[in-house]
């Protein structure tokens, strides 16, 4: 893929030479996978468009033919989704990151309102490896990593971002919508600020790789930037880890009704 043509987004499925033990073929297992993620009821991202367009949906059918998502809430996106050639889903389901193209959707009626419908993925991504875990952090008492700002670009010197989730191999940052202009597709922050409960406080360095605005139950709407670590391994790492075990931790007690 020629340097023009890359994904505004980094889209696993679309350097599948890479990752092709995660890959499934079989029509059966993909289906399945599909119907556990509707079952579920997991929010899909369908990216077109090389990434630069998106739209939030969900599985409303899937069946041996094909599958149907719900139509989404801009209309000048809907317009271009039915015009695009081509278009990848991306979502989780049981905590693993899941990718699949479509090729092309048209419009239709589904329990008498518009609807996607395209053919069953001939292939399917699963990415299971162990810095694709991710576990969501507290609400309740967020987790914050403060990131040093280009005083040119804003009145405050760092910011101070409520953490989404965390991973092994990053995290993702909620960010005022009016704050998502400050960040761009690989763009690297050095220096920032990552305090863990019972841990060290630690110093490391991320890369944005994606960015994209959502709402939450509430209507209120925000930037998710997605960010990785940069040669990240060591103590630090593994205080990282320690963390997401204490985490899973505490969501499989809540679960089992012992918190």
């Amino acid at each position: 893929m020629t340097e023009p043509e890359k994904s505004a987004v980094r889209l696993e499925l679309e350097e599948a030479n890479a990752y092709d033990q995660y890959l499934l073929h079989s029509s059966m297992e993909i289906s399945a996978v599909l119907r556990n993620a509707m079952k579920r009821g997991c929010m899909v991202t369908v990216y077109f468009d090389m990434g630069r367009a998106f739209f939030l949906t969900s599985l409303l059918e899937v069946t041996a033919k094909g599958i149907v998502l719900d139509y989404g809430s801009d209309e000048n996106i809907n317009r271009q989704a039915l015009q695009a050639h081509r278009l990848i889903c991306t979502m989780n389901v049981d905590r693993v990151k899941v990718q699949f193209g479509v090729p092309g959707v048209r419009l239709v009626q589904f329990d008498g309102r518009p609807a996607f419908a395209g053919a069953l993925p001939e292939q399917l991504l699963r990415l299971q490896r162990r810095e694709y875990f991710r576990v969501s952090t507290p609400i309740v008492k967020p987790l914050y990593c403060e990131l040093p700002m280009p005083a040119s670009e804003d009145e405050e010197t760092t910011l101070q971002l409520p953490l989404l989730d965390i991973s092994a191999g990053g995290l993702a940052l909620m960010v005022a919508t009016r704050q998502a202009r400050l960040f761009v597709h690989n763009q690297i922050f050095n220096n920032c600020l990552l305090p863990l409960p019972d841990e060290p406080n630690m110093r490391l360095s991320l890369r944005i790789c994606n960015l994209f605005e959502v709402s939450n139950r509430a209507g209120n709407r925000y930037a998710r930037v997605g960010c990785e670590y940069l040669e990240l391994a060591g103590t630090p790492l593994n205080h990282i880890q320690r963390y997401i075990i204490h985490l899973e931790r505490e969501r499989k007690a809540r679960e089992n009704g012992l918190e």
